[in-house]
């Protein structure tokens, strides 16, 4: 097939709500007591052994949050693939072949999911006598001159006991957005951007290629925890990385149980195919930073291949996590007591009145509140700062989720105020007012044009006016030496190609 392409709840603050909670004891008799016999989860960027060794699978961070602009939908966001060099070639960054990428959803609230959109890609290469990504200017995502090009199918499954009762092909060979190669590549990567939206005869739309890492923190707090120097915050570390993501965008009515159940619990997976044709899960996330931050080495890649049903095996790693007793000792301010039932709520059950399910199984999921309208002016810090459509209520893209965690884990519900954080505040590139959301990615090339330099020079440097110059091998080569190295590179690889596509008497 060719593939396809076309361009509730009061706002009471989340303190009050979990102190309501803790003041009813229903905090403690319902979260600790049901977890008793455990796996929270989450992946992030590079946060278990095993998975750090295989980016592909990797998932990096899950988003979900009613759509601005289209406020009956629900926009998940799920990326993999962590710290993605925009310069990274030639070999750039595609979708695995032999991979499952899954966004599930539980629409109950008994851990267990009901639905399960399932994206899986297939590649194809042009031309494999040559090293390059793309053999000349991409226009557009058929562009002959894309020379590694991928399409995927999304497969809708519910299921009942975690049991497929039906499946539905919702989209088939659809367009993936390439890696950003650069301005003399891909002169207009929005427009290939925009051409990879793909709205279903359902009304679903979905995305699935490059995008800017929206993810926005100061990541070398692992060099223990800056060491006692707070001078040192304040650097975005994922500054200038991509991802790979998939984005959809799914009428609200279409996920939830009913109106009167409106809160969606969501998570991403990957499963990845093994000797024996089986799948088998390898990457699960759901809330940040918990596999990153809150599980210990030992629990890591066991809770990767786990299931929200089984998360009560690391009930102890909320109820009594390491980092407030390390903040402690680095920066002598007090851990707040244990056990942390008021974490309990905010990572494995949802707040209750906000996003908490009726008869809720606690189990690590990224809970969403579909009945609560987007607001216009968003807060950074979500329902910590009065603003329920935020996160922990979700995820948008602009929520500073660290700031958020942070001061949380220190004891923020639990009446120890604080304003910690890493001094970074927001993305560094602007996200989009629509599908999908998600900032472009930076390019492999990012400094200036050199004077004279043009998409016509590239295209015909590659192409057939190489034929047309009239000069020979030597000349051309000398030509380019004022280029350097790798202008003789270029134009070296250049008259191979053409010489190869004149004995094969092959034009695009």
């Amino acid at each position: 097939m060719t593939p396809t392409s076309r361009s509730g709840a009061g706002r009471r603050s989340i303190a009050s709500l979990i102190c309501g909670s803790l003041a009813a004891g229903g905090l403690a008799a319902a979260g600790v007591t049901a977890l008793e016999p455990g796996a929270a989860s989450a992946s992030s960027h590079r946060e278990a052994p095993l998975i750090s060794g295989q980016p592909q699978f990797d998932n990096t961070d899950v988003y979900a949050f009613v759509s601005p602009d289209k406020p009956d939908t629900t926009t998940i966001v799920a990326n993999w693939i962590p710290m993605e060099e925009p310069a990274g070639g030639p070999n750039f960054f595609t979708f695995a072949e032999d991979a499952q990428y899954d966004l599930r959803i539980d629409q109950d609230g008994d851990a267990q999911e009901d639905l399960i959109f399932r994206y899986t890609f297939k590649t194809k290469t042009k031309n494999k006598d040559t090293f390059l990504y793309n053999t000349g200017v991409v226009e557009s995502l058929d562009d002959p001159d894309l020379n590694i090009t991928q399409t995927y199918d999304i497969e809708l499954i519910k299921l009942k006991n975690r049991s497929a009762v039906s499946k539905t092909k919702l989209a088939d060979d659809v367009w993936v957005a390439p890696s950003n190669v650069g301005k003399a590549s891909m002169p207009d990567f929005k427009k290939l951007r925009d051409e990879a939206v793909y709205e279903t005869a359902s009304g679903v739309t979905t995305y699935a290629g490059q995008a800017d890492d929206p993810f926005f923190l100061d990541l070398r707090v692992f060099d223990l925890l800056y060491g006692g120097d707070l001078s040192e915050v304040g650097r975005d570390t994922l500054k200038g990385y991509n991802v790979n993501s998939i984005a959809l965008q799914v009428p609200s009515e279409a996920l939830i149980e009913s109106k009167d159940q409106p809160i969606l619990g969501i998570w991403s997976t990957t499963q990845r195919k093994g000797a024996n044709g089986q799948f088998r899960q390898v990457s699960r996330l759901g809330m940040p930073l918990v596999n990153e931050v809150v599980n210990p080495i030992k629990d890591k890649d066991t809770f990767n291949a786990s299931a929200p049903v089984d998360d009560a095996q690391f009930l102890k790693n909320v109820t009594e996590p390491e980092l407030p007793k390390l903040i402690e000792a680095i920066y002598k301010i007090p851990a707040p007591a244990e056990p942390r039932n008021d974490l309990v709520d905010v990572f494995l059950k949802g707040v209750e009145g906000l996003n908490q399910p009726e008869h809720v199984t606690p189990s690590e999921q990224l809970r969403l509140n579909t009945s609560i309208q987007p607001t216009k002016e968003p807060k950074r810090l979500g329902v910590l700062d009065g603003d329920n459509q935020g996160f922990p209520n979700g995820r948008r893209l602009t929520d500073d989720v660290i700031d958020i965690a942070l001061q949380v884990v220190e004891g923020e519900l639990v009446g120890a105020k604080n304003d910690l954080g890493d001094a970074v505040d927001k993305n560094d590139k602007k996200f989009g007012k629509s599908f999908p959301y998600v900032g472009l990615p930076t390019a492999g090339s990012r400094g200036k044009t050199v004077k004279g330099n043009s998409t016509n020079n590239v295209r015909s440097a590659i192409g057939t006016g190489v034929a047309e110059s009239g000069m020979d091998d030597t000349t051309l080569i000398a030509a380019s030496a004022g280029a350097g190295a790798a202008g003789v590179l270029l134009v070296g690889a250049g008259l191979l190609w053409w010489r190869r596509r004149m004995n094969d008497r092959a034009y695009y």
